[in-house]
């Protein structure tokens, strides 16, 4: 079975990667509104949390990988950052928080970070 990196699979240009990255920050932030706007309780809401969490899985486990190009302290920044992202996407499916408003803004920096 062959694994490849992110960058391998974009065609190894760093300037792609950060296009599809910032697209799929768009998409959870636009997730994110329509949860924020129907409640925590609400189908957008699961809806965005699953993707919110599975956006940061993916993201943390190509920021762990040592062939990451990126320098250490900045991956290790943006990993504690998706982490805190993945746990209070949990507190809000566990109905312990309503921090919609932070993720957003979390997320938004980060997305626009990478133009």
């Amino acid at each position: 079975m062959y694994r490849f990196t992110y960058a391998e699979i974009l065609g190894d240009s760093g300037v792609e990667g950060r296009e599809e990255e910032r697209l799929a920050l768009d998409h959870a932030l636009a997730l994110l509104t329509k949860a924020q706007e129907n409640g925590p309780s609400s189908p957008e809401a699961t809806q965005a949390v699953l993707y919110l969490q599975k956006l940061w899985g993916f993201l943390i486990r190509d920021l762990s990988d040592p062939h990451n190009e990126l320098a250490e302290t900045l991956r290790g920044n943006l990993i504690s950052i998706g982490l805190w992202v993945i746990k209070e996407a949990d507190q809000i499916m566990q109905e312990r928080s309503t921090n919609f408003s932070g993720l957003i803004e979390v997320n938004r920096s980060i997305r626009d970070g990478l133009m």
